[in-house]
């Protein structure tokens, strides 16, 4: 029942957020009176953590172990699209072959990411550790580079990733169809080496190289 009703809410946050969903509304998703969800969980904040929680374990999980990986395999010369592409990829992976929940999920991510009220707090808890693990890899890979632009660089990656796991639907539109928000395979054959190339020029550049000119006397 616990699974039921988590995967039940995860898809309805995801397409409602927190404050749009109810445990009734739950409970009549399910079938069931909502005295049994409150049987398993307080409030509706309970319920939205725990079904948070249950995804950003196995997510954070399996990225530490890919970067731990790729850190042993480059014996401390990793490249920045290699360190990109364990982080990236091996969580693209999850929602390309999780099914329907996975992408809820995602979507879900997508809005906690974007809500400062409390959903920092809940990236932090979550993912921070592997983050920061990442960031290790990379001052490897640019060892020359600035600290704010490696930092700025991951804040930029995880923009981008946060807008393809939203799934919005406006690529389509601005393509024509060309493209899809949903083409979670297309966005892995090309995001780590579009933010590698980000990354790679950013750090090359003079410290004032992109300033606007100041005007003339």
């Amino acid at each position: 029942m616990i699974e039921q009703i988590l995967d039940t809410a995860e898809s309805l946050f995801s397409r409602h957020g927190l404050h749009g969903v109810t445990l009734k509304d739950v409970a009549k998703s399910i079938g069931v009176h909502h005295t049994l969800i409150n049987y398993y969980f307080d409030d509706k904040k309970q319920l939205f953590d725990a079904v948070f929680a249950r995804r950003a374990s196995v997510t954070s999980e399996r990225r530490m172990m890919m970067l731990d990986a790729y850190d042993a395999a480059t014996k401390g010369n990793p490249t920045v699209e290699g360190a990109l592409r364990a982080f990236l990829d091996t969580d693209l992976d999850l929602y390309i072959e999780g099914g329907e929940n996975w992408k809820n999920y995602a979507a879900l991510g997508a809005q906690v990411a974007n809500t400062p009220e409390w959903g920092a707090e809940m990236m932090d808890k979550h993912f921070d550790p592997v983050v920061l693990r990442l960031i290790g890899i990379l001052r490897k890979a640019l060892p020359n580079c600035a600290e704010e632009d490696i930092f700025w660089g991951y804040h930029f990656v995880t923009g981008a990733l946060m807008l393809t796991l939203a799934r919005t639907g406006r690529i389509d539109k601005l393509s024509g169809g060309l493209c899809r928000s949903d083409d979670l395979v297309a966005v892995k054959l090309r995001m780590a080496t579009f933010m590698a190339a980000g990354f790679n020029a950013i750090c090359q550049q003079p410290p004032d190289a992109g300033a606007a000119p100041s005007p003339k006397a």
